[in-house]
């Protein structure tokens, strides 16, 4: 038995597909094959019974009601806020702060931390290859505060230019906010390295962590960063939920997003004292049947295990990778030697939109565009590009199928 075929007896993928209802759909009176996963990932049952039976036998308002219900609600809630810790090594609980997925988290950090700590001629540090998500925030808070937003450059391959990275940092550098994992790319960032050389300048960093934590095991603590973002529903998990993780001594330190009911401790018309964290962050009734669902989202995975997960979708993008680029007239975009999940292409003489199109009446969802990240785009003088993203679910013969619908598209246009 070769390598492959061993990994896969031991991931038993039936086993795991079996468990996402979704991957049983027709499209077009075709079995769906699910290549969108970049945009959203598909939910486990156990993820579903979770949420549904939060709303059948449980649901309350949290942290406030003496009855059972909410006691029982308010226990589900902060028993996913410590799975969410233990997933990412983050070591006190009260550094995890609920969202509502990676861009809320984001623009939660730039308001409070350009509020305390940015002033006029001051700078944050991006790179060219964010997320509109890890940009527009930053750009805003910039232009309130009269700060300068700089960018790193990104080389040919889709990497980012470490070299640039140094010069840019400087005395004026107030925070670097790095992604962690490409959308439109698939880069791997070298995050330790980048959050290293920020601190020996006393510099904190945020990673987006949006296409990280669902591919590759992460601990907060190992990687010694200040704050990290990312979304329930990139995790096997519901919309409407994320996750911004800080370390105590920032968190304590920043003043409150937004106000209302939860984040206080005592309110009257001459002045209000706020609460403790992690509530502090957390005005109003959350969402709460997400978090219960987010928990189970980080149950789910972590019994298959985050190792043999990146192992898996692995051994898929090396088979995707070269499988797309052996089809005649392809260029891949993004092609750095740490990748994850994701192949992004172009094919001479076809728009990636009639590619989308061709592929969905095939029954193949992939996501075609710019993917919210323009200025990849332009750096790389395309409009769009189509783009294949993986999760663990996905099999090598979903690709071949997706590689005979390219190729018929080919054939159709060209």
């Amino acid at each position: 038995m070769n390598a492959l075929k061993e990994s896969m007896q031991a991931f038993d993928i039936n086993s795991i597909r079996k468990d996402f209802p979704i991957l049983n759909e027709t499209v077009h009176g075709k079995t769906l094959v699910y290549l969108d996963n970049a945009a959203t990932t598909q939910k486990p049952e156990q993820v579903i019974e979770a949420m549904n039976a939060y709303y059948r036998h449980t649901n309350s308002n949290i942290h406030r009601g003496v009855h059972l219900l909410s006691e029982k609600a308010t226990q589900q809630y902060e028993e996913a806020r410590k799975k969410v810790a233990r997933f990412i090594g983050a070591p006190k609980t009260q550094e995890i702060i609920f969202t509502r997925g990676t861009t809320d988290a984001i623009n939660l950090l730039a308001a409070s931390f350009g509020k305390k700590h940015i002033q006029a001629g001051d700078e944050i540090l991006i790179s060219a290859m964010e997320h509109h998500s890890n940009i527009v925030p930053w750009q805003m808070m910039c232009e309130e505060r009269k700060a300068v937003l700089k960018v790193v450059p990104i080389d040919d391959d889709g990497s980012l230019n470490m070299e640039a990275f140094e010069q840019l940092l400087s005395e004026k550098t107030k925070l670097v906010a790095i992604v962690h994992v490409s959308n439109s790319l698939g880069t791997i960032n070298p995050v330790k390295d980048i959050i290293q050389k920020a601190h020996a300048k006393n510099i904190p960093v945020l990673l987006d962590g949006a296409q990280a934590v669902q591919h590759l095991p992460v601990n907060v603590q190992e990687l010694d960063c200040d704050f990290y973002a990312f979304s329930g529903h990139k995790l096997f998990g519901p919309t409407g939920v994320g996750v911004l993780y800080g370390k105590e001594s920032w968190l304590k330190d920043l003043p409150p997003y937004q106000g209302g009911g939860d984040m206080i401790l005592n309110v009257t018309f001459e002045k209000t004292t706020y609460n403790e964290l992690p509530y502090k962050f957390e005005a109003g009734t959350p969402a709460i049947a997400e978090v219960i669902g987010l928990g189970a989202a980080i149950d789910y995975i972590s019994g298959i295990g985050m190792k043999q997960i990146e192992t898996r979708e692995s051994e898929l993008l090396a088979y995707a990778m070269k499988r797309i680029a052996a089809i005649p007239r392809v260029t891949i975009i993004g092609t750095a030697a740490h990748k994850s999940s994701v192949v992004s292409f172009v094919v001479d003489g076809v728009h990636p939109h009639d590619m989308g199109t061709i592929l969905d009446r095939e029954g193949i969802a992939i996501r075609t565009g710019h993917h919210c990240t323009q200025p990849v785009m332009k750096r790389f003088g395309i409009p769009a590009t189509s783009r294949v993203s993986l999760a663990f679910y996905n099999t090598e013969e979903e690709l071949d199928t997706c590689v005979k619908a390219i190729e018929k598209a080919i054939q159709l246009f060209v």
